[in-house]
């Protein structure tokens, strides 16, 4: 026995040593980088008597981001229409959400009725054409937002366009007999391989940018599909496919907003990542291009036997995972954001707070960039606003003696 009880004092006391070599060489290797760092101008480095490492930034020599905010570690976030913005004092009842844990706001710029939200700074052809409309002042709005300390993100709606379409046959979708195409809920469309649509829809863009928003997220940027498509004609000159069109646009979107200091997004399909839907979304091509991807997987838009299941409107969890599952697949390797718009409505059954605490949890359980909720009536599940616990931090390695 007292043998035994030597053998086991003499593997403590080694391991003990082992513990204090470990440490001393982890430390080492922790002042070698900072030391490092510092050589190369990102931080001072001092240690004190005591030991201890203070580190002071220095500022001049911190890597510069090109764009004119931070994005919050976590986006939590609303969508608002310009109808609500143009109601005194809504959008400073929308930041005060923040209390609540809101840190993202988006704006519609350019709606789905074709409606530009603001007249002053916008492009003359929505001006000319009766589309600019005065739903709210976007610097004040810019003001507001960063006054809040509140991400804004300006929504504009590309090919989707009743008022330009009509104002400008040239520019829009026709039926193959010359007149102009229609979904069924009886709305024109501009044409995604115009060069001059293209401009215009980043005109408008332009102008948010300049008064200050963050971020521009284009939606409807894509190939129409809500109508008898079989009948369509594009006019004008088709350079390539569908999907390297989509591509092109936000690449010359990007071209002319990155510059002005603003991030650059895409709104798609809950489904692109999953299917090839036949509209120009190809999830892994725009990823290349945008600097975040929001899909929207809205559980009540998926049918029935997708993901194999029953019925994914019931199981809004296990929808927005699958879904998440593979946007991760297509987006591996490239260098966008996943950010995804979450279910904050009723459709096909009533939503509850915990069907959209499920939709959360799915997506931070997937480590996304964040989430934004949509309820195209701007009434929101607050609580499922507030920051939700630190994803875990990766194990490291224990290091080599």
């Amino acid at each position: 026995m007292q043998i035994a009880e030597k053998v086991g004092r003499a593997e403590r006391r080694e391991l003990r040593r082992r513990q204090v070599r470990r440490r001393r060489l982890v430390a080492l290797g922790v002042l070698g980088v900072l030391a490092g760092a510092a050589a190369f101008g990102i931080v001072q480095l001092a240690v004190g008597s005591t030991g201890a490492v203070s580190l002071t930034p220095v500022a001049e020599a911190a890597p510069k981001s090109p764009f004119r905010a931070p994005l919050p570690e976590e986006m939590r976030g609303v969508h608002v229409t310009m109808d609500l913005a143009s109601v005194s004092g809504t959008i400073g009842r929308y930041l005060a959400l923040k209390r609540d844990g809101l840190n993202t706001l988006e704006l519609d710029v350019k709606d789905e009725s074709g409606t530009v939200g603001f007249v002053q700074g916008a492009p003359a052809l929505a001006v000319d054409d009766g589309a600019a409309r005065p739903f709210y002042d976007p610097r004040d709005v810019v003001r507001q937002a960063r006054k809040a300390g509140v991400y804004l993100i300006g929504r504009v709606v590309a090919f989707e366009d009743p008022i330009a379409s009509a104002a400008h046959p040239a520019l829009a979708v026709h039926e193959r007999g010359g007149s102009l195409w229609h979904t069924s809920d009886g709305l024109g469309w501009l044409n995604p391989y115009s060069r001059a649509a293209w401009k215009y829809d980043v005109d408008v863009a332009v102008a948010a940018a300049k008064a200050g928003f963050d971020e521009i997220q284009f939606d409807y940027v894509r190939f129409p599909s809500d109508g008898d498509v079989s009948i369509i004609r594009y006019p004008g000159a088709h350079p390539q496919p569908m999907r390297q069109t989509i591509a092109a646009f936000l690449r010359y979107a990007t071209a002319r907003l990155h510059p002005l200091g603003v991030r650059v997004s895409a709104d798609v399909f809950g489904l692109s990542a999953t299917h090839d839907l036949g509209i120009g979304q190809y999830p892994a091509e725009i990823a290349k291009i945008v600097d975040t991807i929001y899909p929207m997987t809205y559980p009540s838009h998926y049918r029935s036997g997708e993901y194999n299941l029953p019925d994914p409107n019931a199981v809004p969890a296990t929808t927005v995972s699958d879904s998440l599952n593979d946007f991760r697949t297509k987006l591996a390797g490239t260098r966008a954001l996943l950010v995804p718009w979450l279910q904050d409505f009723s459709l096909g059954r009533t939503y509850s707070p915990a069907d959209v605490a499920a939709q959360v949890g799915a997506a931070r359980s997937f480590h996304t960039g964040g989430f934004m909720l949509w309820n195209a009536g701007g009434l929101y599940t607050t609580r499922e606003l507030r920051a939700g616990p630190p994803p875990p931090l990766p194990v490291l390695p224990t290091p080599t003696l």
